[in-house]
């Protein structure tokens, strides 16, 4: 072999390790989707902190190489920097530290000074049982379908947590429909608060909430934790973390924490978190009809958590005098989406009277939604597990 061929030998070699020989359809379509998402973050400001990492993720798990190369870079690779980061997700570790994070920024008082607000986050997570009744129906398996249905709760690393123990193989799929959901919450829930409400419903002026006690705050997270795990010890994880991370908050004695838990490792934990998930959506993986199902569901789901939050609160005023009446907008905001669903039950009433401001009320069904999603996925997994 003279040398010429020796170059060239090793140069068609060579090719058969890059992207552009191993290069498929579904790879361009993810990598377009990736692209999509962060123009969506960047462009739209469409939660960027969420979507910059699962776009740049998904790019990243769909670079083409050769399967056979043996070279431990690709995410389901044993042994490989991804798949080490993806054991956060697969074995759930990461879901308990961002509630952690959520519970440590959180402040509970628009719900302990107005209790029944708890109310409007329970009947959003309707939407999780009528998309698991439905998900059932196409022939999903009962733990499938739990998996799927808890994208009703608008809460990511909840939906994270109980596709991880349930359906581990539609993960990928799951972990992504539920993120999109969240940053899309600008624009499937205002036209629906609009759909469901009356334009006097929506001028509807709320009392100022009753101010709230140190020591009610310091007690909620202990009697939270105590009265949401011995209802649902499977949602220990998520709800013993949650309610640390505020009890950190409210002690007053524990802020050094506090921040830690808020900031620098909840944005550590989110990295890796968005990193990992956009990665699993490699195109064999992720391009399949159950994708399809999964979306659609997701919307579904979505759809009727917000409206039957919404459609509670006018169940509610019907049996409340004229001057404790709710402001049906903030029914919306009983999906765990916080505190984007908040911000826009605030924006909507705002429109319709500028000195309507809503946001501190709407707060109160947004984290007991954060605590209705935590219970619901406990109780799915302690019934399919």
């Amino acid at each position: 072999m003279n040398i010429l061929d020796f170059i060239v030998s090793n140069f068609n070699e060579f090719l058969t390790y890059t992207g552009y020989a191993n290069a498929t359809v579904g790879n361009l379509i993810m990598i377009v989707v990736g692209m999509f998402f962060i123009w969506l973050a960047i462009k739209k400001d469409f939660e960027p902190l969420l979507l910059v990492p699962i776009g740049l993720g998904i790019i990243l798990g769909n670079i083409p190489f050769r399967a056979d190369a043996g070279l431990e870079i690709g995410l389901y690779e044993d042994n490989s920097v991804l798949n080490i980061f993806y054991q956060g997700v697969r074995q759930g570790w990461y879901p308990p530290l961002v509630f952690l994070g959520i519970g440590a920024m959180t402040d509970f008082s628009a719900l302990i000074s107005n209790p029944k607000l708890i109310l409007i986050g329970a009947a959003a997570q309707f939407g999780i049982f009528g998309a698991y009744m439905i998900a059932l129906a196409l022939g999903f398996e009962p733990n499938q379908a739990a998996g799927i249905a808890i994208i009703g709760g608008a809460d990511g690393p909840t939906a994270i947590f109980l596709s991880s123990k349930l359906s581990p193989n539609l993960m990928g799929a799951i972990a992504v429909c539920a993120y999109s959901y969240m940053a899309l919450v600008p624009v499937i829930q205002p036209p629906l608060m609009r759909l469901l409400t009356t334009k006097k419903e929506r001028l509807i002026r709320m009392q100022p909430a009753r101010r709230v006690s140190q020591t009610e705050r310091i007690l909620f997270p202990i009697i939270g934790l105590l009265l949401t795990t011995f209802l649902v010890p499977s949602g220990l994880p998520l709800l013993g973390m949650l309610f640390f991370g505020n009890l950190l908050k409210e002690s007053g004695k524990t802020t050094r924490l506090a921040k830690t838990a808020s900031n620098a490792l909840n944005d550590v934990v989110v990295v890796l978190l968005g990193l990992t998930v956009g990665c699993s959506t490699q195109a064999n993986e992720f391009l399949t009809i159950n994708t399809v199902f999964i979306f659609m569901l997701g919307a579904f789901a979505f759809i009727i958590a917000s409206s039957t939050g919404i459609l509670f609160v006018k169940f509610m005023n019907l049996f409340l005098p004229k001057h404790k009446k709710i402001n049906p907008l903030i029914g919306n905001a009983g999906v765990s989406a916080v505190p984007m669903s908040a911000r826009i039950s605030n924006n909507l009433g705002l429109e319709y009277d500028r000195h309507n401001f809503l946001l501190m009320h709407a707060m109160g069904p947004n984290v007991a939604g954060v605590i209705g999603s935590a219970v619901a996925a406990g109780a799915l997994l302690g019934f399919f597990s």
